[in-house]
Order: structure tokens, then sequence, then C-alpha cells
């Protein structure tokens, strides 16, 4: 499954909606992805390639290879 190895985001699931004449005619299930890079990172001391999500990259929470 597609998840994030640093704060665990992955799928999360919601309604597409379908608004014609100001109302709500039909909902839909929809999926909502992470970004995700598959990235080298050190880990434990060690380099590995693991999924993070381009939020935990921005923020700094992963030390790159």
């Amino acid at each position: 499954m597609a998840k994030c190895m640093i704060c665990d985001k992955s799928i999360q699931y919601g309604n597409a909606l379908s608004i014609t004449r100001s109302h709500i005619s039909k909902r839909n299930t929809r999926t909502f992805k992470p970004n995700l890079r598959r990235v080298k990172a050190v880990v434990d001391g060690e380099v590995k390639r693991i999924y993070v999500c381009a939020k935990c990259l921005k923020d700094g929470k992963v030390k790159r290879a």
C-alpha cells in the first residue's frame, strides 16, 4: 500500500459531488492519494530507498543521502 514512511500518510477516501441546479444530485466515492517520492535517505545510519511524502521532504524531516 502507498504510505509515507515518516508520517504514515496513506490513501484517504471521500465523496466526489455532482452539483446541478444548486443542489447535489449524485455522490461517487473517490480517493485522495498522497504525493509520494522514492528517495535515498539515511535510516539508522544506513542508506535506504524509502517512500516519503512531499510535505516531509519540504519540512526537512528526512536526511537525504
